[in-house]
């Protein structure tokens, strides 16, 4: 490989600037491959890149070079998941098209990628609903590749790839483990697919991966090609293992194969396969999944034995007769006819080359599992009888040679190895004197020496015997084979051993030299006196040097499997040595038993018993700090110890009731001293606390102050939630703990304890119902009320009352829920940050489960009003999340329990903020309002999407909310945006009116304004002057012109409405260029329709009249004189005025000019203001 990693683009560069197909851009672009198998990060940019360029193209070496690197990459890089997946994902249209390339090799390429392929797609689909297209895409080349299986005209190599990615498809089709905790993520099933997916079936698909798995089981019954056959149940060991279910299905498929489609093969094709299905079941009945078929097993593999032994004999047969055949045929033939030939060595040649072969092969270098699976089958193709006489036959011939030759032979070096080694063994138990050592060794030596010698002088004879050919699945145990004796041992320990020679008795006999060893008068010395402080730095030293001991000795656990069971291992012992070292000590009441009297016995007593158990806490002491210096590392031996010593207070208690127990006190010193030590992110204080066999309350209120505090939380709420979903004791416990801290006054502890509790909704019982029971409760407190001294004794009379007639029943005060992070009592005028101590978590589980929605609304009409307030502010981020699902929106509005109207129109009011509100929700809301007679407030989200018929129908209601008050006043006016048509002159410029309907639905500005005046008794005279104020501040939409539209036409009604004069000198006064149309059309028509009938238009008219004067002048002289007479009297200012303009018209008709001048007066020179500050100081009493 590559010392170092070249710049792939250079690299790249340089193999694309020489020649194609030429060796320098081989070696080119083997040196890149080889440093990108290396350093793979840059591997996807190049596929990705490259990928595109060798569609369609013609067959070249750049283009094997990219199919071997997008292989390499999606199939066996060390990538990681989601960089193989976006890369699948990437090539997938290529691979899909060189499906069909002409190039066989470059077929069988893009084959082999497509069970990667296949599966990183199926992952990654499964989570993602949009991407369709790759789904059909990738099905496509499924249908493609299955068409190869099939298909007789494809070559071997891309029939063998396509059944490769049938097997996988099969795996991929099926269910796995449907326990989320134990899906293996390298697999992935349908279990992992959603059912609601919008297109990928899961029926459909499992109904496919079963019809697969028939059509592979068919090939099996059907083709005769060895290599596929073998091909197809070695892989079956993977589908065994990922789908226990099949497990029944591939053993009784096995069991009933039969080699009839193999006839006429070699026999060696046919052992092939008959090897690997007996390799397949013998690993099946050893797993955990076959011991149900054991028996079918093992009849399986009795009746392949039988079929194998008897296609043996038979080609045994063939070839001796084909040997005879071919015999009598060079026999027959004259030796003259020809030259002369080599005779073939039929006998001889065919062991010899079989007996070099296995001599010569090192099997060392084969896996011992596999050796032993070897040794097994050749063991089992002997019958019973068989192998037991072929030892016996071994025995006999071993016997014989060590009692005919005078040395030891070669066979019997077990026996003389059994025999030093015993000696030596005894030598090793009594100690020897130095002088014997050196006689004895000089004497052995001599005769190990002549027995070399002899055996290398004596020729071995060969034996001429003609031996057939071996079979190798009945091939005998050879000799060397065998040294380890165990029927000979057990005779030998057992005392009935064989004669022994008399060379060997007599070596025996002087290494014997027990006698010469007898102890007498021996003391051992008394041992040295240590201070306190050595005997625990001896004790500590041996802590240290056991525990780092015992990793020497403990088998390496393969990654991502489980730890071994405790007590198996050599470090479980080697704990197990420690902690009953500390925990299981002499009884203390033995050293005050000791003395002669009671009274001696005493203080002496106590004082042991005071030193035994302070002894003993200083081991403790000693254990727990070297514990905490590596708490992570030595976990394993905390948990022993703990568990050692909750099992020795349980006994001791029981034969001493006033034993001070040890486990929570030391349990309490490992936990305060962890806290010093701990990593918030270390996870193994809370699988300690898991394995615990009790946990204390104090350990609990640990946890829960770890919850609150930031370095430790994450650690605290995974122990909780370990303790609920894995220790059934503790359960209630600690789930109370964590539902106590969804109410916590800090918003990071409140949302995390919500987070935990919200995976058990709504269906992991019995979590689920002690979640939402708490919830509920939560709720329920809102709806209490605080006792307040002023109060007289009838609220409360009429809370009972209300309580009584509740849905859901309101608790009694002393049942009410109470934790820690809550006042007693509910603070009055509600506080935000209070009331989301409540509500958060119920908030949240209605994400989930929107019943809960239900029971706020229930619950939402008992509640103070400031209560109701703050939580149609909470209440906002779940009602937008919940716009998803409509339907449960729509529900809910139609079931809401009286006296929860607020909270609804806010619900209706937040789903229609960001969306237009559907025609359902329209039609749903119409009929609430008329069937339930509710507030107008409800119509205003919804009236921009009704017709022009509704919005003329229903906008006088919505008009009547205003009250003076500036937010209705801001609703009225987005109600009016929403349902005006902007004039023409305006189309193009920017607005903010929400989504409409179809400019035909829409109300002219006009329309609205004249509606506001027919419906003005409908909305109410003060609520309809507002209306209209609102619409003239409307300025770029209610102009000029509009208005002089609207008062035209409310002019020509039948009954003029009361606000019409009112309108007009609110118009004149707005836009003066109105005074000439209201002083020369207006006025005169209201004059012939007689106004001064009508009290308070004529007095309207009136104001209007002395607005505009003089412009109103000439009208208001068409007036009658009772009337003229009665205008000037309201309104003495406009007699100057009237009788200059009467004068200046008036000319030579001196008798009309007499009889007004008798109406305004002579002039005495008190009236000389001018009309038109008389008209200026009009003007603010006319639009007050």
């Amino acid at each position: 490989m590559a010392a170092e990693p070249v710049d792939p683009l250079q690299q790249l560069a340089a193999a694309l600037a020489v020649p194609p197909d030429s060796k320098e851009q081989a070696d080119l672009l083997a040196t890149l491959r080889e440093s990108l198998e290396a350093h793979p990060s840059p591997i996807p940019i190049l596929c990705t890149t490259l990928i595109k360029t060798v569609a369609g193209a013609g067959d070249s070496l750049l283009k094997r070079w990219v199919l071997d690197l997008l292989h390499y990459a999606i199939c066996r890089s060390s990538l990681t998941v989601e960089a193989r997946t976006q890369l699948a994902s990437q090539s997938l249209e290529v691979l899909a098209q060189l499906l069909h390339d002409p190039n066989p090799n470059t077929v069988k390429v893009a084959v082999q990628c497509f069970p990667s392929v296949y599966a990183l797609l199926f992952r990654m689909l499964c989570a993602n609903r949009n991407f369709r297209q790759q789904w059909d895409i990738l099905s496509q080349a499924k249908a493609r590749i299955l068409e190869f299986v099939w298909s007789p005209h494809v070559t071997s190599g891309i029939k063998f790839a396509a059944v490769k990615f049938t097997q996988r498809v099969i795996l991929v089709q099926t269910r796995g483990n449907s326990d989320p905790r134990l899906q293996n993520k390298s697999d992935p099933n349908l279990s992992i697919c959603p059912t609601d997916h919008p297109f990928i079936s899961v029926p459909a698909l499992e109904a496919e991966g079963m019809k697969l798995l028939e059509g592979i089981i068919t090939i099996l019954y059907t083709s005769n090609n060895a290599d596929m056959l073998s091909a197809i149940i070695n892989s079956w060991a993977t589908l065994t293992k990922l789908r226990p279910a099949l497990v029944e299905l591939v053993v009784s498929t096995l069991a009933r194969w039969t080699p009839a489609q193999l006839e006429g093969q070699p026999l060696v094709s046919t052992k092939s396969v008959e090897k690997a299905i007996r390799i397949l079941l013998v690993h099946i009945s050893r797993g955990p999944q076959g011991a149900a078929f054991a028996s079918q097993i093992n009849a399986a593999l009795s009746t392949q034995s039988a079929r194998m032994e008897q296609a043996a004999a038979e080609d045994k047969q063939r070839k001796a007769a084909a040997s005879d055949a071919s015999r009598k045929r060079s026999s027959a033939t004259p030796q003259s006819e020809g030259p002369d030939t080599k005779r073939p060595k039929l006998e001889s040649d065919t062991t010899a080359p079989s007996n070099a072969l296995l001599s010569s092969f090192d099997f060392a270098t084969l896996p011992s599992a596999l050796v032993t699976e070897l040794i097994v089958a050749n063991l089992q193709t002997f019958s019973e009888n068989t192998l037991i006489g072929l030892v016996q036959a071994y025995r006999h011939k071993r016997t014989a040679n060590a009692t005919t030759q005078a040395a030891p032979a070669i066979p019997t070096a077990p026996a003389a190895m059994v025999a030093s080694t015993s000696a030596a063994a005894a030598a090793a138990v009594r100690p020897t004197p130095a002088p014997a050592i050196p006689s004895t060794a000089a004497e052995v030596q001599p005769a190990q020496s002549k027995g070399r010698s002899s055996r290398s002088s004596t020729p071995q004879p060969t034996p001429a015997v003609k031996e057939e050919p071996v079979d190798p699945m009945r091939m005998d145990i050879e000799e060397e084979e065998i040294e380890y004796e165990p029927d000979k041992l057990n005779q030998e320990l057992s005392g009935d051993q064989e004669q022994v020679p008399e060379n060997e008795a007599a070596l025996d006999h002087e290494m014997d030299i027990t006698a010469d060893l007898q102890l007498t008068d021996f003391k051992l010395p008394p041992p040295k006196d240590w201070t306190s402080a050595d005997r625990n730095a001896v004790v500590k030293n041996s802590l240290t040097r056991i525990w780092d001991g015992a990793k020497d000795l403990a088998p390496p656990e393969p990654a991502g499997e489980l730890s071994e069971a405790p007590g198996s291992s050599a470090s479980d012992m080697w704990m197990l040595l420690i902690v009953r070292m500390i925990t299981r000590v002499t009884d203390p009441a033995q050293l005050s038993n000791d003395d002669d009297t009671p009274e001696k016995a005493e203080e002496p007593g106590s004082s042991a018993v005071s030193e035994l158990y302070a002894h003993q806490d200083r081991l403790r002491q000693t254990l727990c700090d070297y514990i905490i210096t590596d708490f992570p590392g030595r976990v394993r031996l905390a948990t022993t110890w703990m568990n050692e010593e909750w099992y020795n207070d349980r006994l001791r208690l029981t034969s001493d009731r006033n034993w001070q127990p040890n486990y929570e006190t030391w349990l309490n010193q490992i936990v305060a001293a962890y806290q010093t030590h701990s990593d918030g992110k270390d996870r193994t204080f809370s699988r300690f606390l898991l394995d615990l066999p009790s946990v204390p309350p104090d350990v609990l209120n640990l946890l829960r102050e770890s919850c609150t505090e930031p370095d430790r939380r994450q650690m605290g709420f995974a122990a909780l939630r370990e303790f609920v979903a894995q220790r059934p004791s503790l359960r209630a416990e600690a789930l109370t703990i964590l539902l106590e801290l969804t109410t916590h006054a800090d918003k990071v502890t409140r949302g995390a304890a919500i987070n935990t509790v919200k995976r058990w909704i709504p269906d992991v019982p019995p979590m689920d119902g002690m979640i939402r029971d708490f919830a509920l409760q939560l709720l329920r407190r809102l709806q209490s009320r605080p006792k307040s001294p002023p109060k007289t004794e009838e609220p409360p009379a009429q809370g009972e009352d209300r309580d009584e007639n509740m849905e859901d029943g309101q608790l009694p005060p002393e049942d009410i829920i109470q934790t820690p992070y809550l006042p007693e009592q509910l603070e009055l005028p509600a506080n935000n940050a209070q009331i989301l101590q409540h509500m958060e978590l119920i908030f949240a589980l209605s994400v989930k489960v929107p019943d809960f929605l239900e029971e706020i609304f229930s619950a939402y009409g008992g509640m103070e009003q400031t209560v109701q307030e703050t939580i149609q502010q909470l209440i906002t981020p779940l009602i937008r999340a919940m716009t998803a699902n409509p339907a449960r929106l729509l529900t809910l509005l139609r079931t809401f329990p009286p006296g929860a109207e607020s909270l609804a129109l806010r619900v209706l009011t937040i789903s229609t903020e960001r969306e237009r509100p559907s025609s359902q929700l329209v039609a749903l809301v119409k009929s609430l309002v008329t069937e339930r007679d509710l507030d107008a407030r409800f119509l205003i989200p919804i009236i921009a999407e009704m017709d022009k018929a509704d919005i003329l129908r229903y906008l006088p209601r919505v008009v009547s909310v205003l009250n003076g008050q500036p937010e209705p006043k801001n609703l009225v006016r987005s109600v009016f945006n929403s349902v005006v048509v902007i004039p023409p002159q305006t189309f193009g410029s920017v607005t903010s009116n929400l989504p409409r309907v179809r400019q035909s639905e829409l109300l002219t500005p006009a329309e609205l304004m004249v509606l506001l005046h027919e419906s003005e008794k409908e909305i109410g005279l003060k609520s309809a002057i507002e209306a209209i104020g609102i619409c003239f501040s409307m300025t770029d939409i209610f102009r000029s012109e509009i208005l002089a539209v609207v008062m035209n036409q409310l002019v020509d009604e039948p009954v003029l409405p009361t606000l019409f004069l009112r309108t007009v000198i609110q118009a004149v006064t707005t836009y003066r260029s109105l005074v000439g149309f209201v002083s020369t059309t207006l006025l005169s028509r209201l004059i012939t329709k007689k106004i001064w009938t009508n009290p308070p238009l004529w007095e309207g008219f009136i104001r209007c009249a002395k607005l505009i004067a003089p412009a109103s002048f000439g009208a208001l002289l068409q007036l009658p004189k009772e009337q003229l007479r009665e205008l000037v009297d309201k309104q003495p200012s406009l007699k100057a005025g009237l009788r200059d303009f009467v004068l200046k018209r008036a000319g030579g008709n001196k008798a009309r000019m007499g009889a007004l001048l008798d109406i305004f007066g002579e002039d005495d020179g008190k009236d000389t203001a001018t009309p038109a500050p008389e008209a200026q100081t009009a003007t603010p009493e006319a639009t007050s």
